[in-house]
């Protein structure tokens, strides 16, 4: 893989990875937009393992207290905010993986991997997220976050695994529906990712491990590096400005390429 390209995947997952607009989406579409092949499992997992890098720095100071509440967790008690918060995290996250093993296991997910499908699925869930944030109270904050709402956005999230769709976009959709302000819905979204991120990343991971030579592992390093990087500018940017703009313009991103898309792909 030649290094312009591996900085243009490593670049493109860490901007669009935390943005509404679907990582996985302009992944699958890169090769198809620049001519080469699909850059592989090895570096989708070193990018993504550079965007957790950004998204646990970012909110390190939750992290932190997540962590230092699951010891608690273990023993059955979330009576504090960090065994709270890890315990909301976790049953956020098992959806999408019972959703996603189903998927792998009877190759809808690979069957699903198209620019008609990113199109259609970019285009339906950006005016989705324009609905709910345009008419949606903004009532809740992230200290409102209960069972029942982490069981919904987990279902939520589950729904990101149809490309071009967007883990953020979607889980920032159910959060404006039941009423979050944007910033700490999308806050709830991104803390969201980290165990989600993690768990993509082991089943993959898994998948290329045997694979691993020292020129994979230099491209991997690289792409990990440069998505971090990304990740952090976008995730910074996008957290400052949602106190002030609402994800319009994201919208208007999404359906501009979804259209593009299903132009491409029914004419």
């Amino acid at each position: 893989m030649s290094l312009f390209y591996l900085l243009i995947v490593a670049i493109v997952q860490g901007i669009t990875e935390f943005l509404p607009i679907s990582s996985s989406g302009h992944l699958i579409l890169l090769p198809y937009l620049l001519g080469t092949q699909d850059q592989g499992q090895a570096i989708d997992v070193a990018v993504h393992i550079g965007t957790l890098g950004a998204v646990i720095l970012y909110f390190w100071r939750d992290v932190k207290v997540g962590l230092a509440g699951l010891p608690r967790l273990m023993t059955g008690r979330t009576d504090t905010p960090g065994s709270k918060l890890a315990f909301l995290l976790v049953i956020a996250t098992i959806p999408v993986i019972l959703i996603g093993l189903i998927l792998k296991e009877t190759g809808l997910s690979d069957m699903m991997r198209s620019p008609a499908v990113i199109g259609w699925t970019m285009l339906i869930f950006g005016l989705v997220l324009y609905w709910f944030d345009q008419k949606s109270p903004a009532e809740k904050t992230e200290t409102d976050w209960n069972i029942k709402d982490a069981i919904k956005l987990g279902l939520w999230q589950a729904v990101a695994l149809i490309p071009g769709t967007s883990r953020s976009g979607i889980t920032i959709t159910g959060a404006r529906a039941m009423g979050y302000t944007r910033h700490d819905g999308a806050k709830i979204s991104m803390l969201m990712s980290i165990p989600t991120i993690m768990a993509s990343g082991i089943l993959l991971g898994a998948e290329v491990i045997g694979e691993a030579n020292w020129a994979m592992m230099k491209d991997a390093a690289i792409g990990a590096v440069f998505a971090f990087g990304a990740a952090l500018l976008a995730l910074t940017l996008m957290m400052r400005l949602l106190r002030s703009v609402s994800f319009t313009p994201y919208v208007i991103y999404r359906v501009i390429l979804g259209v593009v898309l299903l132009g491409i792909s029914y004419l």
